[in-house]
């Protein structure tokens, strides 16, 4: 197939894209670069043997992305792209309405208007809000209690997307709600690099163990869990890529929605003790308040997309330490 990208040349974006080449795809990424950086398509290269063609366009500009799709012959859609800072999104909601709502909306006009009827949009397992489970399947209600404007965004173009396919027969929607993404490409070449101060925990892992800052926050150690930190579902963001191409091999009309983690809990002290393990290093921490809005403890069950998509897990936390570790001694020539 030939697919367009939109945020190819983000964290998860830029791995998915190796897994497309790799799989014999024609890839092409709409992204402006406003937290992805040009070494990441280098690094694609690197892998593949391809430097994918850059589309440098913002999605709120609506003629630029109707040229696109117009000129484009695209068989499907991935659609990363958007604001994804929680914190950032409870300061600045207006900012993450409009850029993720609108954003949407003219993909999916141009979508429409040039009769690409394929896509497999980038969602969050925050579209679950706190359903009073630990435990987090696809059948549970979605989009009640969701605690800020990123997630609310989330669950909104969900719902776009399901009433675009009751509108449109022919439409194909794929849903993936994702965990926690950790881990680098094994090759070490490509990895998670964001622009300004990273918002999730390994990207800060890789500041501390650097030394660019001097020691971690861990939000609370005062949850009922077993070292009273936080459990959250890491996935190596090589399965979460794959999960994309099992997705694409397996699309049909109407809308499926699937669950991306590995069903596996670990603590936030739980991945510093991994860390630690990896590098044969001391990370310092400090423990600090809780953040509001964070649950306990959450992991997929994703038995869902292993029956309808032949899609597991196969990587561990350890994989995602080591592979990072070989990122972070690449990170200053990348």
């Amino acid at each position: 197939m030939k697919i367009l990208v939109t945020g190819g040349a983000g964290y998860i974006g830029s791995h998915t894209i190796v897994e497309l080449i790799a799989a014999g795809h024609e890839v092409e990424i709409l992204d402006d670069m406003s937290n992805a950086k040009e070494s990441a398509l280098d690094a694609i290269q690197k892998i593949t043997g391809v430097y994918p063609k850059l589309h440098l366009v913002n999605l709120m500009d609506l003629d630029k992305v109707l040229a696109i799709l117009k000129d484009g012959n695209f068989d499907a859609v991935i659609h990363f792209a958007g604001l994804k800072a929680v914190a950032e999104s409870v300061e600045r909601p207006l900012w993450y309405y409009e850029n993720n709502l609108i954003g949407t909306l003219n993909l999916l006009e141009a979508m429409q208007t040039y009769k690409v009827n394929k896509i497999i949009f980038s969602s969050s397992a925050t579209v679950y809000g706190d359903p009073g489970t630990t435990a987090f399947t696809e059948d549970l209600p979605s989009g009640q209690g969701i605690t800020n404007p990123y997630g609310k965004t989330k669950y909104m173009i969900e719902e776009i997307l399901k009433d675009v396919s009751a509108s449109n027969p022919d439409f194909e929607v794929t849903i993936l709600r994702y965990f926690n993404p950790v881990g680098a490409h094994p090759s070490g070449k490509l990895g998670e690099n964001p622009n300004g101060r990273p918002n999730n925990l390994m990207p800060i892992i890789m500041k501390v163990a650097q030394g660019e800052y001097s020691e971690l926050s861990v939000y609370g150690d005062d949850y009922p869990t077993p070292d009273g930190t936080c459990i959250r579902d890491y996935i190596h963001v090589v399965d979460l890529a794959k999960g994309h191409l099992a997705a694409l091999d397996h699309m049909e009309k109407g809308v499926r929605i699937y669950n991306l983690g590995s069903g596996k809990g670990t603590s936030v002290l739980e991945m510093i003790t991994a860390f630690e393990k990896a590098s044969g290093k001391k990370l310092p921490y400090k423990i600090v308040s809780r953040r509001p809005g964070d649950l306990a403890e959450m992991y997929a069950v994703p038995t869902k997309a292993e029956k309808e998509l032949g899609w597991k897990t196969s990587l561990t936390i350890n994989d995602a330490m080591k592979d990072t570790l070989k990122f972070l001694e690449n990170i200053d020539t990348l």
